[in-house]
């Protein structure tokens, strides 16, 4: 009972898996089968097929085949077509040694003189199986009759490749059987094999064989028109004996070598091009590894005879509810391992074990001529257990796993909506947070067990859900303090504050202990005129409750949290000016670089807060700042000057690059009345050349007024500075303003860069943004490159230059000089 009652406190949780599993799992198997209905998958489970066929191993040739080809030499020899009085002599010959059927694989419609007459009296002969073409409309030789004639048209997929059979097919007027079918017949016959068919299925004696429909086994959508069945290969190249036309006509054959056989004349010379594409055909270059028609024939050939005599059987194919049943479970299978997983370790694992368990099943089915599809459980699995990854991730990144209840992570999310909802909609209501923690849970531990404390705790739990408002969020935010956040009045939230608190002070009762436990609460709620943070709701309701703790009240509500945040305000923005004044702040310098060469053309001077206590301070914390407070005036004097003085140091090491530095202008320093005097006083006192600085502005630092605007940048450009406009594709200026502005360079923003990729919109609006730049007479850079692909597709669009992470993030001077410097070393060795 003592383990029994800790772990119901799970079963909200898993159900919800469990729920969550078998939904995603139904949810896949029918994405999947739906693709299946469309065909979408058809070509991977082919391809699947066709691997397991290359895997097999051959089989010896059949002793009941015997192969008369025609190859090159023959070709030379004889010519092409070959005469009727050839042909007659090859069959005159071959009746000698008395072979059960000859199944002349090879168009004879109309005479090749000479020797007419003795051909039509060879092909007279009862044993003899022609060949006729339908599709084409290419007739057998005319002394044949119907029952000895076999059509050749092949039922081929649609990528080419030949994987069935087509054996029959039912007319009104006449019953039209494959060359294949004929043969094997017509050898049969000794045997008293006879032959009829149903709707369903050709009978060869009391062999049924069911014909393919269009979505047995891996087909989904597959053309199976008459009577076929899937082709069993049985070796890619020693499929029959052969011996060539000229070894057989002037050479002397034992009779054994023919008598009582399946005798195929045909072609098997390259130049000919009868050719066919089979499963093999994938293993190496489909123009050098093809069968000859004869080849085909004999394989189709030996898998009759072999279904005839018992000796192997059809393919057969699991029925729709068993390959649906069969895709859920691979599904299903995949959500509960990777559910049940927790190490990355095991997920990788787990995924090559499933697949190689459904690839396994296949492959033993297939090797029992059973095919089923493949490709669809394997894809089902691996979606199911990234959905039950993703699942598991979300469920565990917002909820506390022991309690059920949300967790400070998605608690801070939920607030942060609420947040915007009320501003977005300027509603009235206020946002509460209450704060609420338990005392003496550890001594509870300790004192009478764990099992005891979690039975306690979960208790708890329980009576604070069963008596707050079904609205409200309640979440668990660390090891014995809870979190509640509820849309209502300060009155209500106090009123609430009170009632729990009497309900949670009541004596628990566990296993005949009475346990009492103390709950301390803090309030904080949203106010009029106030920028509010889910952060700062939390922390002040902390506070309050600390407050309410340390007063021994019931409950706090905290009222001066925004006093709080505007002394951490007051506080950052003083260590922002003793960081100015103490030249805390150093520069680092990213790369930007040609593309179609790879090499740097410069680098962009970026600032970095080195914090004495804090370490690194990231820009993003105290630019804004700066700006707000002016501080960026000083601050921006600083970066001009350090970076002319570093631009000089590289000009006199570098002095055959011509790079250049680009140093950014915020909003405040372009309003700066003296900005111009400043950037010249520094130019000169450094000794900077000229065109080695660029000086870059955004779209909106010069469209509150575009004369002055224009203007203050004319005047930066005649100290030999070159202008570069930043992030260009994200603000407002039109083409006709542009025109005007004397900008030597665009800076693509990076958020389209980088989704280049992903996005067709993004890719045509950085392709845009090139073209504009180079009718104006601009230079392009692309700023956030990440990756070789956006690279390539950069250069491709003739944009000139990139920077990101790509070549290199932001560096200190020391390892931006080394970059050149082994730059140079190279060109030096090249």
């Amino acid at each position: 009972m003592k383990v029994i009652q800790p772990l119901r406190s799970l079963s909200r949780i898993i159900w919800v898996s469990s729920c969550s599993i078998v939904a995603s799992s139904t949810v896949v198997t029918g994405l999947f089968w739906g693709l299946q209905e469309l065909g979408a998958i058809e070509p991977l489970d082919l391809a699947v097929f066709d691997r397991f066929v290359q895997l097999q191993g051959d089989a010896p040739p059949d002793p009941r085949l015997l192969a008369i080809a025609i190859t090159e030499e023959d070709l030379h020899r004889y010519g092409w077509p070959l005469s009727d009085a050839i042909l007659a002599q090859t069959l005159q010959k071959l009746q000698s040694y008395q072979p059960r059927v000859i199944g002349l694989d090879l168009y004879r419609d109309i005479p090749k003189p000479p020797g007419e007459k003795a051909l039509v009296k060879q092909l007279q002969a009862e044993n003899i199986i022609a060949i006729t073409e339908i599709v084409s409309n290419i007739p057998p030789p005319p002394p044949v009759e119907n029952e000895r004639v076999g059509f050749n048209d092949f039922a081929l997929d649609r990528d080419g490749i030949l994987r069935r059979n087509l054996l029959f097919v039912a007319g009104k007027e006449r019953d039209y059987y494959s060359f294949a079918l004929r043969v094997s017949l017509a050898y049969g016959r000794k045997e008293g094999i006879s032959f009829r068919y149903n709707t369903r299925s050709l009978f060869l004696g009391e062999t049924e064989l069911v014909a393919l429909q269009f979505n047995s086994g891996g087909y989904q959508t597959a053309d199976t028109r008459g009577y076929q069945i899937l082709m069993k290969y049985c070796s890619r190249s020693n499929i029959i004996e052969s011996i060539g036309l000229k070894q057989f006509l002037e050479g002397d054959i034992p009779p054994e070598a023919v008598r009582d056989k399946i005798v195929l004349i045909g072609t098997v010379a390259p130049s000919l091009k009868d050719l066919i594409l089979t499963p093999y055909s994938g293993a190496r270059q489909k123009n050098a590894f093809q069968m000859s028609g004869v080849i085909v024939h004999a394989q189709m050939i030996r898998q009759l005879l072999g279904i005839i005599s018992g000796e192997n059987r059809q393919f057969s194919f699991w029925s729709q509810g068993s390959e649906l049943l069969w895709l859920w479970v691979w599904a299903l299978v995949g959500g509960i391992c990777v559910w049940s997983l927790k190490h990355p370790l095991a997920f990788s694992l787990t995924g090559i074990l499933g697949i190689g368990a459904i690839a396994g099943v296949g492959w033993l089915l297939l090797a029992h001529l059973v095919w089923i599809p493949i490709v669809e459980p394997a894809l089902a699995f691996t979606v199911a257990s990234g959905l039950a990854v993703t699942h598991r991730l979300l469920y565990t990144t917002t909820r506390d796993p022991f309690t059920g209840l949300l967790n400070r992570e998605s608690l801070v999310s939920y607030i942060k909506r609420s947040l915007s909802k009320i501003r977005r909609r300027r509603l009235p209501s206020r946002l509460g947070v209450m704060f609420l923690q338990c005392d003496r849970l550890q001594l509870i531990q300790e004192n009478w067990g764990k099992a005891i404390g979690d039975r306690f705790f979960l208790t708890l739990v329980k009576k604070m859900r069963k008596n707050i408002p079904h609205s409200a969020k309640l979440a668990r935010v660390s090891e014995s303090e809870f979190a509640l956040v509820l849309n209502l009045p300060p009155e209500a939230l106090t009123t609430l504050a009170d009632r729990l608190q009497n309900i949670l002070e009541e004596p628990f009762s566990i296993e005949s202990k009475q346990i009492v436990t103390k709950v301390n609460i803090g309030i904080a709620t949203t106010q009029e005129r106030h920028l509010h943070t889910p952060e700062n709701l939390l922390r002040d309701a902390n506070t309050a409750m600390f407050r309410a703790k340390a007063l021994g009240k019931t409950h706090s509500v905290f009222a001066t949290g925004m006093f709080e945040e505007a002394v951490a305000q007051f506080a950052l923005e003083n260590e922002l000016r003793q960081g100015i004044t103490k030249e805390e702040f150093v520069l680092y310098y990213q790369p930007i670089v040609a593309l179609k060469t790879g090499k740097i053309m410069g680098f962009e001077a970026l600032i970095r807060w080195q914090h004495p206590d804090k370490g690194f301070i990231s820009p993003f914390m105290f630019i804004p700042l700066a700006e707000e407070t002016g501080l960026i005036i000083p601050l921006g004097e600083w970066i001009f000057q350090a970076a002319c003085r570093q631009a000089r140091q590289w000009q006199e090491e570098f002095g055959d690059r011509d790079l250049i530095l680009s140093i950014n202008l915020s909003g405040r320093q372009f309003e700066q009345p003296d900005l111009i005097e400043m950037l010249a006083k520094i130019i000169k006192d450094t000794g900077v050349g000229e065109h080695i600085l660029k000086v870059e502005i955004t779209e909106s630092m010069v469209m509150d007024n575009v004369e002055k605007a224009i203007d203050l940048m004319l005047q930066i450009k005649s100290l030999g500075c070159k202008l570069s406009m930043d992030d260009f594709g994200t603000g407002y200026s039109s083409l006709s303003q542009l025109r005007r502005f004397p900008v030597d360079t665009l800076k693509v923003d990076k958020s389209f860069v980088q989704k280049m990729g992903e996005s067709r919109e993004d890719y045509e609006i950085v392709r845009m943004i090139i073209n504009l730049g180079h009718i104006l007479g601009m230079d392009i850079i692309a700023e956030g490159v990440e990756t070789q692909e956006d690279a390539e597709k950069l250069s491709t669009l003739e944009c000139e230059f990139g920077q990101g992470y790509l070549w290199a993030k932001p560096l200190p001077v020391e390892e931006a000089t080394a970059l050149l410097q082994g730059e140079n070393a190279r060109e030096l060795t090249e």
